[in-house]
């Protein structure tokens, strides 16, 4: 009895001094304080671990270095005292606790010593199947593994962290003396399973992506390629692995070191030939650099004369489908090659090769064409006829050949006049009515994207506003139930922005200060704000409104929720509005009726009877309605650029650093409107809108000046010219400008020159969109937006290449007109401008192209000179192929 009291006692004090050394941050001390316990007092431990490591959470602000010392122990003591894998993985795997070097698991390793095998295999299964715990664990893992003799663990995190292992030390790394990567590979058990999978892993770990130049002795595949020759790694797995993984293609850096290896490796012909499918498909969707690899090998298989006829036509079609000129190129030399060899393969390559006669290139073009007209003799009928089908690809320069060739068949299928096309004129479809019922309301609050969409946005709060008018109680029951009220009441959280709906709901449940509010609802921009901050003020200062007012009878719904798409209200359906406001004796609130007026359709029959029917309600919101419905031109503004000559400090200047941007003088804005507004009327200063925000929130910016489309591109101009030094996703607002009402000018062009120039492809093509919406609705001034090009493209604002690349998307539309006429403005400038511009010969091909499909004619500046030039540069034989389309366009305009 005395001995098991005794025994007792010294458990306690066993546990004691364990919880001790965890709160003293010791994990050191951790394992031999285990090896006392068994299992009951370890479950007791368990409670108090818990307890402590919900206290440590909230140490990081005040003590750090203390609370990270505590992990560990807390780490360490958990493993060995959880007796079910599980709940031990779970423990290890805690954000909190897992150590950020896996040289930090030493302690949690010891403190498992005793666990069964089973038990450690379970674990480490676990741990390593969580990509975020693995890398950080893996000297865990891995005693785990070696411990209980399971199989080795081939995850993307694990292999992460033995990747990291291997290449710790700087020793190991670049040191000439001491073990390199090779040779510690080649002791390492694991190597052979870990190596495998790390070629197939879809990101690279960084060190597998180094070069020779870089780390000679931490080169991973020359290393793998060694262990591949010395027979330690599998050559089939490695071979099978590199394949696999170029062939589902990703970034070009991921896609370095399986590259490599296999190129090391130099897989035979016959082990190519096993695996020809793979690198057909590797010709198609991967990268360039892989895309060429495959070709090189697979042209190698055809030149030896192994490579089948169908799969050579299967590659040849995948090849000539990419945009790469020289695969292009590469493959039609190696398609002439085979042919020349092997006449019978014409009627399976020749279908393949035609597919060029749609290239946007018009010299590779020719060369499918050489090509097909070379060994057309040598297929039937059926052939020539398909061949000839698809002669109306072909650019007007070669339809003369094509129909020398094909004869009749080719001049049908390539006949009849031009025929602009463009996209059907855009229709603004009606907004939708709020929710119902509170329920349909906090599904539309919660939903994902609401604070992004305009029209989901302003739905759901005009239903916020009028289900608060309502029932107040039971819309703020909801919104407590699903909302972390406590986040909007914490300081600063509205301080940099209204959040959405948020600002609206926060003063529903009393959650900011009306004080705060009211401070909101004074602001007025400096007079040297940026647009970016001006057009969110404007949005903000509508939430901040309705905080103050919603469910009190002064705000009964929202004026200026827009009746469509665009952001636009419907003339009469404001007066409706405003007189269901006079019947209830509301007044208006001040921003919601000056958005409500920014927003509404101004012009029309429908406008002039709704200005007389606002009159009539003989309010004083009725009367501003009906002035603003009769003022042609209520906001206006202007925009020109500094050139670099006029200050010396210019001339480092990009463009969205030389834009000024002027907002005429309108005295009824500054006197009516509120202060947020103010700015429409002339209140900043006319200088460049330096901004430094991302363009957050730019999806809201058409729909609150949606029928002033000048004055909005003026807005968003500056955000449009700084993407052309390297900012992304800045072309957003242009889809609501081309979309917008009221007039266009200088500014509408201007963006849309920008945008046409961005250094972002999906930017461009949002370009593309909005200049064809335009068109489409006959707005579009194409000698405006091609001189605004001209310059910029002349000053080096915009390269050629993008340009060129937004115009063949244009054209390729089918508005070949159209982007004639807009680079005959632009080429206008550049070919006659002092200094020369590089990299005008892929513009003057586009034009070219355009010329030749349109059958424009007329003189373009410059032309002649650049013409009469010598040599076979592009920008000779584009600008020779250019003069002589548009003379031919002249003869035929002539002739008609």
């Amino acid at each position: 009895m005395g001995t098991e009291k005794a025994m007792g006692v010294e458990r306690s004090v066993g546990i004691e001094e364990l919880v001790g050394a965890v709160r003293g941050g010791r994990a050191d001390d951790v394992p031999a304080l285990l090896e006392g316990l068994g299992p009951a007092e370890r479950r007791a431990v368990l409670a108090e671990l818990k307890s402590l490591r919900t206290e440590v959470r909230g140490w990081e602000n005040k003590r750090p270095r203390e609370a990270a010392d505590v992990r560990r122990a807390l780490y360490a003591a958990g493993a060995g005292c959880h007796p079910g894998a599980s709940a031990a993985a779970t423990w290890l795997g805690g954000r909190d606790l897992v150590p950020w070097r896996s040289d930090g698991c030493a302690p949690a390793l010891l403190a498992t010593v005793g666990q069964a095998p089973e038990w450690m295999a379970d674990v480490a299964g676990r741990l390593a199947a969580r990509p975020a715990v693995a890398e950080h664990s893996y000297e865990l893992i891995r005693g785990l593994v070696e411990r209980s003799g399971c199989a080795v663990p081939a995850s993307d995190g694990y292999v992460l962290g033995w990747v990291w292992a291997l290449v710790s030390t700087r020793r190991a790394r670049w040191a000439a003396e001491g073990p390199s990567l090779l040779e510690r590979l080649r002791k390492d058990p694991q190597t052979p399973v870990l190596a495998v999978h790390a070629l197939s892993m879809t990101e690279a770990p960084d060190p597998l992506t180094w070069t020779v130049t870089e780390a000679a002795q931490a080169h991973w595949p020359t290393a793998v390629a060694t262990l591949v020759g010395e027979g330690l790694l599998d050559r089939a797995e490695v071979i099978d692995a590199a394949v696999s993984r170029l062939l589902r293609g990703g970034r070009p850096r991921d896609l370095r070191f399986p590259l490599e290896v296999l190129r090391l490796v130099e897989p035979t012909a016959a082990e190519f030939l096993e695996r020809v499918p793979d690198l057909v498909g590797m010709t198609a969707d991967t990268p360039s650099p892989i895309a060429g690899y495959a070709q090189e090998v697979l042209a190698g298989l055809a030149s030896d004369g192994t490579l089948s006829t169908a799969a050579l036509a299967e590659m040849t079609g995948a090849v000539l489908f990419r945009t790469e000129k020289k695969l292009v190129r590469a493959q039609l030399t190696l398609v002439g090659k085979v042919l020349a060899r092997e006449p019978g393969a014409a009627a399976e390559l020749l279908p393949a090769v035609a597919e060029v006669f749609g290239n946007e290139d018009t010299d590779l073009q020719g060369r499918a064409l050489k090509l097909v007209g070379r060994h057309l003799s040598t297929v039937d009928a059926s052939v020539r006829l398909e061949l000839a089908g698809q002669a109306g690809l072909l650019s007007p320069v070669h339809r003369q050949a094509a129909v020398a060739l094909f004869g009749e068949v080719a001049e049908e299928g390539i006949g009849g006049p031009y025929e602009e096309i463009l996209p059907p004129v855009p229709e603004p479809q009606p907004v939708g009515p709020p929710a119902s019922t509170i329920e349909e309301l906090v599904e539309d609050l919660l939903a994902k994207g609401v604070s992004d969409d305009p029209v989901r946005f302003e739905r759901a709060l005009d239903g916020l506003v009028r289900h608060a008018h309502h029932d107040r109680d039971g819309l703020t029951r909801a919104v407590r139930e699903v909302f972390t009220i406590s986040v909007w009441q914490q300081p600063h959280h509205f301080t940099h922005s209204s959040h959405g709906v948020h600002a609206a709901l926060a003063g529903l449940v009393g959650a900011v200060e009306r004080s705060w509010i009211d401070a909101r609802l004074t602001w007025e921009p400096r007079a040297t704000a940026c647009l970016h901050e001006v057009l969110t003020g404007i949005k903000d200062t509508r939430l901040w409104e309705a905080a103050a007012l919603i469910g009190t009878d002064a705000l009964p719904f929202l004026l200026a929720t827009p009746t469509l798409s665009t952001g636009a209200i419907d003339a009469a359906t404001l007066v409706e509005r405003l007189r269901s406001y006079r019947d209830a004796g509301v007044e208006p609130a001040p921003a919601d009726l000056a958005q409500a007026l920014l927003r509404v359709r101004r012009t029309g029959p429908a406008a002039e009877r709704a200005a007389g029917d606002a009159e009539a309600l003989d309010t004083p919101a009725g009367r501003r309605l009906a002035t603003w419905l009769r003022t042609d031109e209520p906001v206006a503004a202007s925009v020109r650029i500094l050139r670099r000559e006029e200050d010396r400090m210019l001339e480092l200047w990009s463009l969205y650093q030389r834009l000024v941007v002027e907002i005429a003088d309108r005295a009824v804005v500054r006197e009516e409107f509120p202060p947020a507004f103010r700015w429409l009327g002339g209140s900043l200063e006319a200088t460049p809108r330096r901004c430094y925000h991302w363009t957050e929130g730019a999806e809201h910016w058409a729909s609150i000046l949606p029928e002033d489309r000048e004055v909005l591109a003026v807005c968003v101009l500056p955000s449009l010219a700084r993407a052309l030094v390297g900012s992304r996703e800045s072309s957003e607002p242009l889809t609501g400008l081309a979309e917008a009402g009221g007039r266009g000018g200088r500014a509408v062009s201007l963006a849309l020159a920008v945008a046409l120039g961005n250094g972002d492809a999906d930017d461009r093509l949002r370009g593309v969109d909005a200049l064809l919406v335009l068109a489409s609705r006959g707005e579009l001034d194409t000698r405006q937006v091609g001189e605004a090009l001209g310059r910029l493209v002349t000053e080096g604002s915009v390269k050629p290449n993008r340009l060129a690349d937004a115009a063949r998307t244009t054209a390729a539309t089918g508005a070949y007109g159209t982007t004639w006429a807009l680079l005959a403005a632009t080429l206008s400038e550049t070919l006659v401008a002092e200094k020369p511009v590089r990299g005008l010969g892929e513009l003057l091909a586009v034009a070219a192209d355009c010329v030749e499909r349109c059958g424009a004619g007329g003189e373009l500046p410059g032309l002649d000179g650049v013409a009469s030039g010598s040599g076979s540069s592009q920008l000779v034989v584009q600008a020779k192929r250019l003069r002589t389309a548009l003379l031919q366009g002249a003869g035929q305009g002539a002739a008609r």
